[in-house]
């Protein structure tokens, strides 16, 4: 984690250690929530290793899945966690993960003691928008071919690591529809 905040070049060696001590050592078990949708996200973690998957329900009850993070990545329901309020999201892993958490009230505290908290959450947002941005560009305007391909071309672990259910609902199709265009690219 050192090693991934010193990477920004934003916060001082100081900086960095009072941010490890803050952090709170978490494990969860495969199948296990960092957050269930009807709660208030209280926390953003890093994730250290293992992978998680964040979903929703559509308005027919059939689970949608948005979004994965890998380690070496922030974890968090942002959304909630910023206005409080309760969030549609699920976060749940799809490994053993291990994670260092803090809360929002540590957080806060920082952000308050110097600007270089403010520009480091600053960056890690944008960075999270531009990815977000990225996804529904691709899914709008990209074909279910080109957005596996893309895939298999930039984000390789994906398919190692992630149930063919799940990925076919990150990709927008059905399972049926995945295995096709998996058959139509190994030919």
């Amino acid at each position: 984690m050192k090693a991934y905040l010193k990477s920004f070049n934003i916060l001082t060696d100081d900086e960095i250690d009072l941010f490890t001590n803050k952090v709170k050592p978490k494990h969860l078990k495969k199948g296990e929530f960092f957050i269930k949708e009807d709660t208030t996200c209280q926390e953003v973690a890093f994730v250290n290793s293992g992978l998680f998957r964040s979903y929703y329900y559509s308005s027919s009850g059939e689970e949608l899945t948005y979004c994965f993070t890998f380690s070496n990545s922030f974890v968090s329901a942002y959304s909630s966690f910023l206005s409080q309020s309760k969030t549609l999201e699920n976060i749940q892993a799809l490994s053993d993960v291990e994670l260092f958490s803090i809360s929002r009230e540590e957080i806060l505290k920082l952000e308050a003691s110097s600007t270089n908290w403010l520009r480091l959450f600053k960056f890690i947002a944008e960075q999270e928008y531009i990815k977000m941005e990225k996804r529904v560009f691709i899914l709008q305007k990209e074909t279910a071919e080109k957005r596996y391909e893309d895939l298999l071309k930039n984000q390789p672990q994906f398919l190692q690591l992630i149930p063919l259910s799940y990925l076919a609902s990150y990709l927008g199709i059905t399972q049926r529809h995945l295995s096709r265009i998996r058959k139509s690219i190994s030919n």
